[in-house]
């Protein structure tokens, strides 16, 4: 495993994360395709043995059982020091006015919340995971600070937003000598390209950490375009980021990986990790495999040639993933 710095901070992270969605209890509101505690646990163990530190998760994810899940497994696989936990907040967690958003009386309600289900005294960075219209953003990103300044959290992040919210916001916290933001989570791959056009050159100019999500785009650049998956069946979130154009890109994938003779997955992993802008891609794993592609793709060398190959049939999209 490689390790690189998170944007202009000292914090040195795997050059993959692990992603924590994948496993949880349906019956607290996760998806019916996630995994149960023991595998989850399994994968988590695979993932320590292979030299990835950072896990990703989020209250939400599951109803909150994901960040039980991933913190009972750290806390028994690992020593609470060598790994770097992040989770997120922003979504609903129960009815009623408080129970969403990033107001001052949410964030710091949420953070205790993450704590008890992580069985951590702090997270190592605690994300926004969407911007939130309804609130101002100097109140925000006090509160943020606030729950810093309280060791509850080592560092900030953010999540799928416009590049002149996230400016805006790091002004804001650079105005009042608030933290700002180290690390953006944002939705990038070879089938949604987007960012390129202003929040990435944003975070390379502000050296903030790039850890996107979704790097394989939900597994589409993984499997022929017209095979389906027990997610696919059921993620109508996901069906409405890619479409039929896609399908291109993904057959350069499988070309360049069948000539290579290596999983398409390590293709696009390393497509993504040849972008010096991103950090860590967050990568969903339900299978040993789909770990073991991650992993070998840090050290898959693609030529320029290959880069060039793979870049040149995208199609330019509608924003996809926040709005």
């Amino acid at each position: 495993m490689r390790y690189v710095k998170l944007g202009r901070t000292g914090l040195d992270v795997s050059a993959i994360t692990l992603g924590c969605m994948s496993w949880g209890d349906p019956s607290r509101g996760g998806h019916p395709w996630v995994l149960d505690e023991d595998a989850g646990r399994a994968i988590i163990r695979d993932a320590l043995e292979a030299g990835i530190t950072v896990f990703d998760t989020a209250n939400v994810y599951s109803g909150g059982s994901s960040e039980e899940i991933t913190g009972r497994a750290l806390r028994d696989l690992a020593r609470r020091e060598d790994v770097v936990i992040a989770t997120k907040v922003h979504g609903r967690m129960r009815p009623g006015p408080y129970g969403a958003g990033l107001s001052r009386k949410a964030i710091l309600h949420e953070i205790d919340e993450s704590l008890r289900r992580l069985g951590t005294d702090y997270v190592d960075l605690y994300q926004i995971h969407r911007w939130d219209p309804a609130v101002p953003i100097e109140e925000t990103m006090e509160a943020l600070h606030d729950v810093v300044r309280a060791g509850k959290a080592r560092y900030l992040g953010a999540s799928s937003m416009f590049a002149w919210q996230f400016a805006k916001a790091q002004h804001t916290a650079e105005r009042h000598g608030w933290t700002p933001f180290v690390a953006m989570q944002n939705h990038y791959n070879l089938l949604y390209r987007e960012e390129e056009r202003e929040m990435l050159p944003l975070c390379a100019d502000q050296g903030v950490g790039v850890i996107p999500w979704s790097p394989l785009a939900r597994g589409r650049l993984t499997r022929d375009w017209d095979a389906g998956t027990a997610r696919t069946e059921t993620d109508e979130f996901g069906a409405t980021l890619y479409r039929d154009e896609d399908r291109s890109v993904v057959e350069t994938v499988a070309a360049v990986a069948a000539r290579r003779g290596v999983p398409r997955a390590q293709v696009a992993l390393a497509w993504l990790l040849h972008q010096p802008v991103v950090t860590s891609p967050i990568v969903g794993v339900t299978k040993p495999a789909h770990l073991a592609d991650a992993v070998a793709a840090v050290d898959l060398d693609l030529s320029q040639e290959e880069l060039d190959e793979l870049g040149a049939g995208y199609v330019p999209h509608a924003i996809a993933g926040h709005r």
